[in-house]
């Protein structure tokens, strides 16, 4: 077995897929695999009718559950905290409005929008430096942090970096009391008119702004010598370690990353590329739910728990559209639509169980016990994907039906997309709610 191992490892398949040599090589050296997610953004001229286009496909261990929670603005008193996964933070003045897809036993977010229309997306990374076990925070409450504090993609960057230097990040970042797993972070961060790639090892950070084309961000650093703005003290650092002389040009993944773990790891981008101009929200649910390139993971350790796209027109006066699966692997699973508006009504079929104080994700010990967080929505789509593997026929008469679905869907937001007069919030305030209330009523 370990030749074999040693084999591929040294001589890998062509057809092995990134993720799964990587793999390989942080079990060969010992260390635990980042779960291969997937995030990508398109804005013209590749994308289409001026939209900025988002998407992420949030890969984690195969029986974890997220959930798609919404919280409104709201207001803090002075001198209020905020409870995260592991500690306690300061809160700020007023929070904005978010809608988030979670691993159900955390406080943060693997991804979600607010109501300005930024995106955030994280994705665990293994750097040269290894991630801390202790408590801080988690890449995945920066997100929501992120989103809850930032009106603009650069000050949700401003945000985590921030709280990067305050409170640093580490702890478990998985549901597992038998071992932990610490990874570092990097970010998409997204609005109508711009995007940064921001990847971190430790308190140290370095970031890209994108305003043209397609980028993809994956489980592996990928900023090189293109960096508009970074941690002050990152090149110093980097030099007191002996990682980089000072003389040659200063390539953030050479310095950080493992040996060769920053290569080209996107093959959806090409796809997207491919489009010519037209990359829709369909075109990004498409690259999604690929399986063959590898950006909808379904591998021994790992699933796609759990996908979004964002549609966010440049034209400020168009609301921003948010699709949400909230269930596992979306090549069986469709994209339902969120819009923000005042008084959106709430959607407990796609919220997890809460076991409050007793939750086993807050005692000390962690995780001593795994409770069932399956939330209906969950529950009802386990059903599907069994029915589409014992039963071919019945199965794929109902992933015609949800496809369907899902494409009235897409073109009724098109078509609000493409109206002269203003949304009226009433319109859409039940928008997800119905969309999921639909989707269940066709698995029953």
């Amino acid at each position: 077995m370990l030749d074999v191992a040693h084999n591929a490892l040294y001589n890998p398949p062509l057809n092995l897929p990134i993720y799964e040599y990587n793999a390989l090589q942080w079990r060969h050296m010992g260390m635990a695999a980042a779960p291969p997610s997937y995030c990508f953004v398109a804005f013209p001229p590749c994308s289409k009718d001026g939209l900025v286009v988002f998407g992420k496909n949030s890969a984690r261990p195969r029986d974890e559950v997220q959930e798609v929670v919404y919280f409104a603005a709201a207001e803090h008193d002075p001198g209020s905290k905020v409870e995260c996964t592991y500690i306690e933070i300061e809160q700020v003045p007023k929070t904005h409005a978010v809608v988030l897809s979670r691993p159900s036993w955390l406080w943060g977010a693997e991804m979600g929008a607010n109501e300005h229309g930024v995106c955030v997306a994280n994705e665990a990374v293994v750097t040269r430096e290894p991630a801390s076990e202790s408590e801080a925070l988690l890449g995945m409450d920066l997100v929501r942090l992120g989103l809850e504090r930032g009106a603009t993609a650069k000050e949700a960057l401003d945000v985590i970096v921030a709280l990067l230097e305050e409170h640093g990040q580490g702890g478990n970042y998985y549901e597992d009391g038998s071992s932990c797993h610490t990874f570092q972070s990097a970010f998409l961060i997204v609005d109508r008119n711009e995007a940064w790639v921001l990847e971190t090892s430790g308190k140290y950070w370095a970031a890209e702004k994108i305003t043209e084309g397609v980028k993809c961000i994956c489980n592996q650093l990928s900023l090189t010598t293109k960096i508009d703005a970074e941690h002050p003290e990152l090149r110093n650092y980097v030099k007191s370690q002996g990682w980089w002389n000072g003389d040659s040009d200063f390539n953030f993944s050479e310095v950080f990353s493992l040996a060769d773990d920053h290569l080209a790891c996107c093959s959806g981008r090409e796809s997207l590329e491919k489009q010519g101009g037209d990359v829709s929200a369909q075109a990004m649910i498409d690259v999604l739910r690929d399986k063959d390139s590898g950006v909808c993971v379904d591998s021994e350790s790992f699933l796609t728990t759990a996908s979004i796209v964002s549609v966010l027109p440049q034209d400020p006066s168009f609301p921003c559209i948010h699709y949400f699966t909230g269930t596992p692997d979306p090549s069986r699973s469709i994209f339902k639509p969120f819009i923000f508006v005042d008084d959106v009504k709430l959607v407990p079929k796609v919220q997890s169980p809460s076991f409050g104080n007793d939750d086993p994700a807050k005692k000390i010990p962690r995780f001593q016990e795994k409770p069932d967080r399956r939330h209906e929505l969950y529950k009802a789509h386990e059903w599907a994907r069994s029915l589409l593997e014992n039963d071919q026929d019945k199965g794929q008469k109902l992933m015609r039906i949800m496809l369907d679905l899902e494409k009235q869907g897409l073109e009724a937001m098109e078509d609000i997309l493409s109206r002269t007069e203003i949304l009226d919030p009433a319109e859409v305030v039940d928008l997800f709610y119905d969309c999921v209330d639909t989707e269940l009523k066709f698995f029953k």
